[in-house]
Parts: C-alpha cells; sequence; structure tokens
C-alpha cells in the first residue's frame, strides 16, 4: 500500500516542492536571489504558489470531465494539500517575519486591514481541509467529508479578493485578473453542472 501510494504521489509531491528547494537556494547561495526585499519576495512567492495549486485542484474535475483525463482525479488530494502546504508556508512567514510571532500584533493586523482579514480567513478555511484529507475521513464523516471540502469554493473566492485588495494598494491588476479568470472560469463550470443537475432531478 505504501509503495503504491509513493509511485502513485511521490513524483507530484517533488514536482510540487521545487519552488519551495528554489527559495532555500536563492536564500542560501544567491545574495541578490530574493531581491532587495526577501521577506516580501518570499511572501508574495509562497502566496502565488498557493494560489497556483488552489487553481490546479479546482481544475481536475473539469479536466476529468471534459478531456477524460481520469488518472488526474486520484492527485486532487495531493494538490489540495501542497495548496495548503504553500498557504501555510505564506502564514508562518507572515506572522514569524513580519509580526515577529506576536500573536495580538498579528490579530491586530488582521483586524485593520481588509486584506489581510480575508487572507487570513482563507487560511484558517484550509486546516480542515487538509485535516481530512484522507480515506479514514472521508469514511468517517461520510456525506459531510463532501460538504465540508467545498469550503474550497469560499478559500478560492476569499483566495482573489485577498490578492485583489494586495495588489489594489499596486494599482496592478494584470496578474490577479489571470487569476481571477481562471478561478471565475472553474467555479463557472461547477455552477453550469450543478443548475444542470438540479434540472434533470426536477425533470425526473
Amino acid at each position: 500500500m505504501l509503495g503504491r501510494i509513493l509511485k502513485v504521489h511521490l513524483p507530484i509531491i517533488i514536482l510540487g516542492m521545487i519552488p519551495i528547494f528554489r527559495l532555500i537556494y536563492l536564500g542560501f547561495n544567491d545574495s541578490n536571489g530574493l531581491g532587495a526585499n526577501p521577506i516580501e519576495f518570499i511572501t508574495r512567492s509562497t502566496g502565488t504558489w498557493a494560489l497556483v495549486f488552489l487553481c490546479i485542484t479546482l481544475a481536475v474535475t473539469p479536466l476529468r470531465k471534459i478531456l477524460g483525463l481520469s488518472k488526474l482525479q486520484q492527485h486532487r488530494r495531493t494538490f489540495g494539500l501542497l495548496m495548503f502546504f504553500y498557504a501555510l508556508c505564506h502564514f508562518s512567514i507572515w506572522f514569524w517575519l513580519d509580526h515577529n510571532l506576536d500573536v495580538i500584533d498579528m490579530l491586530t493586523d488582521v483586524y485593520k486591514r481588509p486584506f489581510i482579514t480575508v487572507g487570513f480567513i482563507a487560511f484558517l478555511a484550509t486546516i480542515p481541509l487538509a485535516v481530512t484529507s484522507n480515506q479514514w475521513s472521508s469514511r468517517r464523516l461520510k456525506r459531510q467529508w463532501g460538504k465540508l471540502h467545498k469550503l474550497v469554493y469560499a478559500i478560492a473566492i476569499l483566495g482573489i479578493l485577498h490578492f485583489f485588495w494586495h495588489k489594489a494598494g499596486k494599482n496592478d491588476f494584470l496578474v490577479v485578473g489571470i487569476y481571477a479568470s481562471v478561478i471565475g472560469a472553474l467555479l463557472g463550470y461547477r455552477a453550469i453542472q450543478m443548475i444542470k443537475s438540479r434540472l434533470n432531478f426536477y425533470r425526473q
């Protein structure tokens, strides 16, 4: 069982960890690799990769249904856990380096700045998904498991809002617009499928 898990998921995990390995390499081997503001560079990079893996996670079902890429389904939880890993790094760096692990100072920032507020809520919402991202939880929670993991849609919206408000201060909307379009299309696909399912149900 362990051998199969490693064979199936380890290549994805190794590829998914390349961005963090790159940051570590730049931090230790290249004095200018992290730019003039290393904290901002690392925080921005980990946040971006959390969003990338969120998009990949949301894209698995549409790709499976539209293109018939059924093998992608077995990697969905791995993509989701990679998203959580980068979100955890993003939060931890901000909490540690920006607030020196001061909980009161961190919560004050959460209260005062809306883009931090929505980002913090999005991160908190990823925790129960990561904790229950296993077969035991799926069997134990049964139907509630599926309902719980629909939090990923709220996380996607909050994540984009967090990114948008952050970029709004710099009047830079190009990149966030691309991510918003991708997530909007992926959530729109799910909304259409849900409407079709409801209509088919009432027609029966």
